[in-house]
């Protein structure tokens, strides 16, 4: 398989991680959605990261898609989110949640980045959903006493939510305050620590 995208982005680095913790082989292309653009395109029209090629030549796109393939490649029993039922549904909202916190960091980079001057008003939208985002994960995980948000073992919202957790701490650092997130600081902390995570890691570049 081959996996396109650089690891500074979390929708990306989230793949990669599940990736090595199911401990399938791939092939890491880190293709820039601006200085590859064209590569990018001539295998994903959306010219979207993250983008996986399987092994028969078929592409994959969007972080969700590309996970729910890999859990059924992976098997039921080593999958990390539940297969169905209630649990399932928390963790999804959980990994929804992450996500999305991640679409708005993402978004306010490039506002500011590729416009001459930002539009305010989405600046202060942008922010405001990030804060509200975080205050909603930070109760969350102050209910869950566990290591990890479901049960005993990682899963795909412990690794959704630590992925945008890192990319907003180094796109937007003055939104994230360890003190008052003390849950999530302990959980990106948790995560961060971990071999796989140390491995698939990148500083954030932002775009010029």
């Amino acid at each position: 398989m081959i996996l396109i995208g650089q690891f500074d982005s979390p929708f990306v680095r989230r793949v990669a991680i599940a990736l090595r913790l199911y401990g399938l082989e791939f092939e890491h292309r880190p293709w820039s959605t601006f200085r590859d653009v064209d590569k990018i395109g001539a295998i994903n029209p959306m010219r979207r990261v993250p983008t996986l090629v399987l092994d028969d030549g078929e592409v994959l796109i969007e972080s969700f898609a590309i996970l729910d393939h890999l859990d059924e490649v992976a098997g039921r029993a080593r999958a990390l989110i539940p297969e169905s039922g209630t649990k399932r549904r928390q963790a999804l909202k959980i990994a929804a949640l992450g996500t999305g916190l991640a679409e708005k960091a993402v978004a306010l980079v490039y506002e500011r980045a590729l416009h001459e001057t930002a539009s305010e008003m989405w600046v202060e939208r942008c922010r405001r959903q990030i804060s509200e985002v975080l205050e909603a994960l930070e109760r969350e995980r102050a209910t869950r006493r566990g290591p990890w948000w479901f049960g005993d073992g990682i899963g795909h919202a412990d690794i959704a939510v630590a992925c945008a957790l890192r990319f907003v701490k180094e796109a937007h650092g003055d939104l994230f305050d360890a003190d008052r997130f003390p849950h999530l600081a302990a959980h990106s902390n948790a995560c961060e620590a971990l071999p796989d995570f140390i491995e698939i890691s990148q500083t954030f570049d932002p775009p010029a």
